[in-house]
């Protein structure tokens, strides 16, 4: 939202898909702030590159530099601010040697990341002010003791440092319901179809749009425009050509796979990073929801819609995985219970003079001709960062006013606190699992989902159907999220449950049950 507006400011947004039903629900759930980056950059910095093109690359580390840093300012915002969807995880980085080589990031320095580790991680915390759990050392028995399923390989000791974690895609839709709350329009399942042009000046003065439920067209006019479509920007930016033309690409896509694994697999409330895998890439091997993620970072391809990723990918992460894990615990190609693929946009400005960087931040561009202005790039955690610069850029010095996102506490805040878990099993009776998952998603709305909850029929717990056996989801959800823009089967598993990304199988089982209760709300 934004202070001295001038009146009539008003917002539409139109999303082809379900909220986050792409790239955006297909994250690695952390809310980090970018240690990758740091060391990448740092790399960069100490190389011959320094000596032949000092400018460019001291230009190059302050901008990745810069952007970790608003990194760490975003994630600090999403952690204190938004608690009712965030928590801390510590993240384990075992070393089992003293000297790496080859080293990570092909830079000799980091052959010593073993002896650095703990400064630079202090370094890291330092960037949040301090803000975070402070990063600490763990013994090669505190470690066996904390974290049984490591290898019984010789361990030298584990650093241990703290990122945000987050359920992204209702972190997506909390955005989307907040954003309603202060008067804009969203729609899901709307697809722009072609822009309106004004004859005179040949700008977009609005799209053409087309409910993908119902059929139905109609137009949207607007004074300004703007493209938010990640990894399929340019796709959308053929449609402000009047001709469809194919457009100066802006984006590369650059996708993450990710598997499930059982949650035995590892500590409840700790995780682990391979920062030196066999093809360079980080491997992220987190707790979530009662399972374990194991996620990679980017590797650069064409995006996809709902896909699925390659088996050699699977193959790869599993066998990475049994890198650090106990010789008693096998991973089996049957243990994965779910995978996915996202994909980040990494962006150029395609407007702006010859020679521009392809970005890890996020980049804004209107295109001269239309008047249409588009954002890509940037990650999960600068979200807000995002909003508030594309609107800085489109209103202009005079109208953008003061922005105070800052200070907005997102759906389900109001009325989130703590002890509210327990609050909730003493009036409803639920099991504590079931308490514990809806205040982390729905925060203080837990209760309008509990007054949709019929009894169990047992004396414990007294309310709250479960949807499927071993999870914590319950029927009275698939009725409420009937009332948060859920339009099908896939979004209830997906999105508003998490099922189908947590396991296929459970998914499959509670399908017929989530289509029966639907029926009964939306009238099928």
């Amino acid at each position: 939202t934004r202070t001295n507006l001038p009146s009539g400011l008003k917002v539409a947004c139109i999303e082809r898909g379900d909220f986050a039903s792409e790239t955006s629900s297909r994250s690695t759930k952390l809310i980090w702030a970018g240690i990758k980056y740091l060391a990448s950059a740092s790399a960069a910095l100490l190389s011959w590159d320094l000596l032949t093109s000092p400018i460019d690359t001291v230009k190059g580390f302050y901008s990745e530099f810069t952007m970790v840093f608003n990194c760490h300012q975003e994630r600090k915002y999403m952690l204190d601010k938004q608690q009712h969807l965030t928590n801390w995880v510590p993240i384990v980085c075992p070393f089992t040697e003293w000297n790496i080589w080859p080293p990570p990031f092909g830079h000799p320095i980091f052959s010593f990341f073993p002896v650095l580790a703990p400064a630079v991680f202090k370094f890291y915390d330092a960037l949040s002010q301090f803000t975070c759990p402070p990063s600490y050392i763990m013994t090669k028995k505190e470690a066996r003791t904390k974290f049984p399923q490591l290898s019984d390989q010789d361990i030298k000791y584990c650093a241990v440092f703290y990122e945000g974690q987050h359920n992204d895609a209702r972190t997506n839709i909390a955005i989307a319901l907040s954003a309603a709350e202060k008067g804009a329009h969203i729609a899901n399942y709307v697809e722009m179809t072609e822009g309106i042009f004004d004859e005179d000046s040949g700008k977009v003065i609005g799209v053409k749009a087309q409910d993908r439920i119902s059929g139905e067209t109609f137009e949207i006019y607007a004074k300004n425009i703007i493209f938010a479509g990640g990894p399929f920007t340019d796709k959308l930016r053929s449609k402000e050509e009047k001709k469809g033309e194919a457009v100066e690409p802006a984006v590369q896509g650059a996708s993450g796979s990710h598997i499930v694994l059982p949650g035995y697999f590892a500590p409840k409330d700790m995780g682990l990073l391979d920062y030196n895998t066999s093809d360079g890439r980080f491997l992220f091997f987190l707790p979530w929801q009662g399972s374990v993620i194991v996620g990679t970072t980017d590797k650069k391809c064409d995006a996809e819609t709902l896909p699925y990723p390659p088996e050699e990918e699977i193959q790869w992460m599993l066998k990475e995985v049994e890198k650090y894990l106990s010789s008693d615990l096998k991973v089996r190609r049957s243990d994965v219970l779910s995978a996915w693929r996202g994909w980040r946009p990494l962006a150029a400005d395609p407007h702006a003079p010859p020679g521009g960087q392809v970005s890890r931040d996020h980049v804004i561009s209107t295109n001269p001709s239309s008047g249409v202005t588009f954002i890509a790039g940037g990650k999960w955690t600068t979200w807000r960062e995002m909003a508030e610069d594309v609107l800085d850029k489109v209103l202009g010095p005079d109208k953008a006013g003061k922005c105070n996102t800052l200070d907005i506490v997102l759906h389900g805040g109001e009325g989130y606190h703590k002890s509210l878990p327990i609050q909730i099993i003493q009036k409803y009776g639920v099991s504590e699992e079931v308490a514990n998952h809806l205040v982390k998603t729905y925060g203080g709305r837990s209760w309008e989902v509990l007054e949709k909850c019929k009894p169990t029929g047992k004396q414990w717990p007294r309310y709250g159907i479960p949807l499927v056996e071993g999870y914590p989801y319950i029927e009275a959800e698939i009725r409420f999220a009937c009332q948060e823009y859920a339009c099908t089967i896939e979004d209830i598993l997906s999105r508003r449950t998490r099922l189908a990304f947590l396991n296929s199988e459970a998914a499959e089982v509670a399908l017929p049950r989530v289509a029966d209760i639907m029926a009964e709300e939306l009238g099928w």
